[in-house]
């Protein structure tokens, strides 16, 4: 996984991109009819129920816009919320937060989504010992925040891009000519390379579980498209060799059922890309 710094420079280039592509030369609207001097406040206000998050975000964005507005928190990331409730105040330049509004609510209510669902998701698997996984299936260029939320919902990041840990898919298998020519090419140019990362081989059926167990080295095997029966099977087959993941077609019906079958991980793409934006308002008052 990337480091704190790293990930803390993708949440600045996500600010900066931001506020380029959404205030360019200038919020025209603002500085046409509310004087440079006038100072305001503002709240922001939850309008649905579901689970915070984005809140430490929103600090981030207003600090960048102008390091001298002051924000009040009252409920923090990863609690619960229902409509009515305030999660924080801020109080300066009321051109400054007309400037990161959209912002903060396009982050907020997205981010706010997905760790509601992560948590659901949580929730369906508590007692069974499987943890929740994210995927790669992000919106582009927002990565960061929508892990982030995962998080905060309760749910583990799988690997953040392509350059933190391996993932030996069908394509890469077939294109590298089979699973072992592909797990050996891999161990000898992370070698050569002095790379130390986690390899994930993903396996379409019980034999080539086995193929991959005859290669030592594997962090996880993930199980793609196995039905309840096969994943049993598998898991056991597996024991201690190393971790199990389940993907594909697993949704909210299925899942703990995968996870009775004793994998480690199951990994989802609807966390992120299949929500809907949880209602929030920034209102002045």
């Amino acid at each position: 996984m990337i480091s704190d710094s790293q990930f803390q420079k993708e949440l600045d280039i996500i600010i900066a991109n931001a506020i380029r592509e959404d205030v360019g030369p200038g919020d025209y609207s603002s500085l046409a009819c509310i004087p440079a001097g006038a100072t305001g406040r503002a709240k922001l206000l939850v309008k649905d129920n579901g689970l915070l998050a984005g809140v430490a975000f929103a600090r981030q964005v207003f600090a960048y816009v102008d390091p001298a507005m002051t924000f009040e928190v009252f409920i923090q990331d990863g609690t619960p919320v229902k409509y009515g409730d305030v999660a924080f105040h801020v109080h300066g330049s009321s051109q400054s937060i007309l400037k990161a509004e959209r912002l903060v609510l396009n982050a907020m209510q997205r981010m706010s989504a997905i760790a509601t669902k992560t948590a659901k998701y949580v929730k369906i698997l508590e007692g069974t010992g499987t943890g929740v996984l994210d995927t790669r299936k992000t919106t582009p260029g927002i990565r960061a925040l929508e892990k982030w939320a995962v998080k905060i919902g309760g749910g583990e990041n799988h690997r953040f891009a392509l350059y933190d840990m391996v993932m030996l898919k069908d394509n890469h298998i077939d294109f590298a000519g089979g699973i072992t020519l592909a797990i050996t090419k891999t161990q000898e140019y992370l070698k050569a390379n002095n790379l130390d990362l986690k390899i994930i081989v993903e396996a379409r059926d019980l034999n080539e579980v086995r193929e991959i167990m005859a290669n030592p080295g594997v962090h996880r095997i993930l199980l793609d498209n196995f039905d309840y029966a096969q994943t049993r099977e598998a898991v056991q087959l597996i024991g201690n060799y190393c971790q199990t993941e389940s993907s594909g077609g697993i949704n909210e019906d299925t899942m703990r059922h995968y996870a009775e079958c004793g994998v480690n991980y199951i990994s989802s793409g609807a966390l992120t890309h299949s929500v809907y934006n949880m209602d929030l308002s920034l209102k002045a008052f």
